[in-house]
């Protein structure tokens, strides 16, 4: 029979802790002891400090990555001023984090609203009576009708008497001239609501003739984007949790993965690397430039919920990621893992003021746990293990 002084044990154990810390997969202390059938050892009254007892444990394990990020908002819009005249002249403009929904003015000429209405496909004529059918009749006969100027109105491409009496009631809501014609830059199409980022010209400034940018915007519904190093890839795919942790560093909420980048890019713009790579080095490197940056994909998260943070702009978050799982298993902290000289492991199991060897199958290691099993274990047991 081996027997295990505290002193020993304590050496063991500080030696795994340090072999341990970080992540655990290979060398552990090696115990004299070359089995762990029946090795007892007496516990000295008045413990030296060195040596404590933790309690195994069923719990879940789980393995995290954690990547920076920010919050932004989701969509990329462009709203351009079609069919503008010699004398259009821009009365009124949104400012940057204005949001604009359906059948609200996106900007205004000669203090007459140019309302947002819903649909993919951009105003390219003016609507009127004799145009050729088109989709883009069909998204404004959807929105009339969903606005409730739809009577007698009936779905269809086809820009009919019907069409033209809808567009007569919801100009004469807007206090526009009651026409029954849009005119080409009389309405803006976009897929949903709007929050704008840029507005282009000023008040009072003439609307060119030829077209312009007015507004860029996005959309409303807060992302969190991750520059996400290539090697984590493989890690993630949509449809994944996260865990989003906010600008205050304590207040988390959950996402889901919506997308993941197909082009890597080096941190600071590029798809490539940023000139000739030393061996060993990143391709974002160059040589002679003193960094050695990784090369990302873009990982877009959708958010469970919208904390008031959600709002904050560029705000930098942190994004925990679990790349492996394993729940209700037996867990003892690390440092009370033995390796047997004879190959396997062990833990110092105290029964009393005894302790004896038991053999151990070691799997998932999270944290300062590491995930056990064997017929000699069982939750409630106390095992040794170094305390400092």
């Amino acid at each position: 029979m081996t027997e295990f002084s505290t002193r020993r044990i304590a050496a063991v154990a500080a030696i795994v802790g340090a072999l341990v810390g970080g992540a655990v997969a290979g060398g552990v202390a090696v115990a004299a002891a070359s089995s762990a059938d029946n090795n007892a050892a007496s516990l000295p009254d008045g413990a030296n400090g060195s040596v404590t007892a933790a309690t195994v444990v069923r719990t879940s394990l789980t393995t995290v990555v954690q990547d920076g990020g920010s919050i932004g908002y989701d969509g990329s819009y462009t709203v351009a001023a079609l069919g503008g005249g010699d004398s259009d002249v821009y009365t009124w403009l949104p400012q940057p984090g204005d949001v604009i929904k359906e059948d609200q003015r996106a900007y205004s000429v000669n203090n007459e609203p140019v309302p947002l209405l819903y649909g993919s496909i951009p105003a390219w004529r003016a609507f009127e009576s004799g145009m050729s059918d088109g989709a883009d009749v069909g998204e404004l006969t959807r929105d009339l009708i969903a606005l409730g100027y739809g009577d007698g109105l009936t779905q269809s491409d086809y820009y009919s008497a019907a069409t033209a009496a809808a567009v007569e009631r919801w100009q004469t809501a807007l206090g526009l001239p009651a026409t029954g014609e849009i005119p080409l830059g009389g309405v803006v199409f976009e897929p949903g609501p709007i929050r704008v980022t840029s507005a282009t010209p000023s008040a009072g400034v003439p609307v060119a003739t030829g077209g312009e940018v007015v507004l860029t915007a996005t959309g409303t519904t807060p992302v969190v984007t991750v520059g996400l190093p290539v090697s984590q890839e493989y890690l993630v795919k949509p449809g994944d949790s996260v865990q989003v942790v906010l600008p205050d560093g304590t207040t988390t909420v959950g996402g889901h993965i919506q997308t993941v980048g197909t082009v890597a890019s080096c941190p600071g713009g590029g798809g490539a690397g940023t000139g000739t790579s030393a061996a060993g080095q990143s391709p974002c490197s160059s040589i002679g430039s003193g960094s050695n940056s990784t090369p990302t994909v873009t990982l877009t998260i959708t958010m469970d919920s919208m904390p008031a943070e959600a709002t904050l702009d560029q705000a930098p978050v942190n994004v925990n990621i679990t790349t492996q799982r394993a729940d209700n298993v037996l867990a003892v902290p690390v440092n009370s893992l033995l390796a047997l000289a004879g190959g396997g492991y062990a833990v110092q199991v105290v029964t009393g003021k005894t302790s004896h060897l038991v053999a151990v199958t070691t799997g998932m290691y999270s944290n300062n746990l590491v995930q056990v099993s064997g017929p000699g274990i069982t939750a409630g047991m106390r095992v040794e293990v170094a305390s400092s």
